[in-house]
């Protein structure tokens, strides 16, 4: 899906910094043209500062949203979910953050959260970026306690785990 919505700016990679930005954030795109998040409107000036490009930009990139209705039903839906990730070290909470081989493989999630629990370790939170909407997609799970080692090894010898990193 991704790189489907990505095609339809191929000629333009400043449209495209654009729509990475709003996939990523979780931003939507109003019937007036304007990006949201929730009600709260984000001006297209920050918007742009943000990635390096002219205000126009991210005019002509939502107006090309509200044009096809397949962009349309995808921006006018998305929305964000809030993380605990960015809170972890003032909460004092672990954040071990996951990539995979395939991330389209069956029961990551189910393995690792399943590791997890046989060792007595509480998940705060999960997120899962969609394969889909990112090109390097992890797993994060924030975790009220420190990560014993041999918890950690057993995860990173998981098959399909290729790299674990510790917030």
């Amino acid at each position: 899906m991704f790189d489907e919505i990505m095609e339809k700016f191929e000629g333009s990679p400043s449209q495209q910094a654009v729509i990475r930005l709003l996939l990523e954030r979780g931003f939507s795109v109003n019937d007036d043209g304007r990006v949201v998040s929730g009600g709260i409107e984000i001006p297209n000036t920050g918007i742009a500062r943000e990635i390096d490009v002219d205000r126009r930009v991210v005019d002509s990139t939502t107006d090309a949203i509200l044009e096809d209705p397949e962009l349309r039903r995808i921006f006018q839906n998305i929305s964000q979910v809030p993380s605990l990730m960015d809170l972890a070290p003032v909460l004092d909470l672990t954040v071990l953050s996951i990539a995979v081989d395939d991330a389209e493989q069956e029961g990551i999630v189910a393995q690792i959260t399943g590791t997890l629990a046989d060792h007595g370790i509480t998940i705060r939170q999960t997120i899962s970026e969609d394969p889909e909407f990112t090109d390097e997609p992890r797993l994060y799970l924030v975790t009220d306690q420190d990560l014993p080692g041999e918890v950690i090894t057993e995860i990173r010898d998981l098959e399909f785990v290729r790299k674990i990193e510790l917030q």
